[in-house]
């Protein structure tokens, strides 16, 4: 952590080497985590180390006014997966919700009576011929005989 406690870099930062099994084969060639400390320009002093995780920068630590401070980079492949999810979560939500609002058949099911005959279980009555008064409307009021 030398380079990033001083920034004019008199100290280089080397990172540690992990110990090689020995049963392994050739050691895998050290990647460092950090980067080289780069000096940023502006009235405070500042310093800026890149931090990177298997070739991919992860962050930065940025040091200024005596503070060294974190900064996380966004990673636009994991947030493109993000919105991907999102989006499937919310089109199964939609299907979902298409299926359940979805309207019952007109006519319930057919069956073959004993004599014959065909019912129509759940189909609706006709519509009356004549306008109902306003009154059995108002009541709901249901007709006793049908009147052809």
């Amino acid at each position: 952590m030398t380079a990033i406690l001083n920034p004019t870099g008199t100290a280089p930062f080397t990172p540690p080497v992990r110990p090689a099994a020995a049963a392994a084969g050739p050691p895998d060639p050290v990647v460092p985590l950090v980067g080289p400390v780069l000096a940023l320009p502006g009235d405070p002093a500042a310093a800026l180390v890149p931090v990177t995780w298997r070739g991919r920068p992860v962050g930065a630590f940025v040091a200024t006014g005596g503070r060294v401070r974190y900064r996380p980079v966004v990673d636009p492949d994991q947030l493109l997966a993000a919105a991907a999810g999102v989006l499937g979560l919310g089109l199964l939500a939609a299907g979902a919700a298409v299926v359940a609002r979805r309207r019952a058949p007109a006519i319930g099911s057919v069956r073959m009576g004993p004599g014959g005959w065909v019912s129509l279980k759940g189909l609706p009555l006709p519509a009356p011929r004549a306008p109902r008064p306003w009154w059995a409307r108002a009541l709901r009021a249901r007709r006793l005989v049908v009147q052809p």
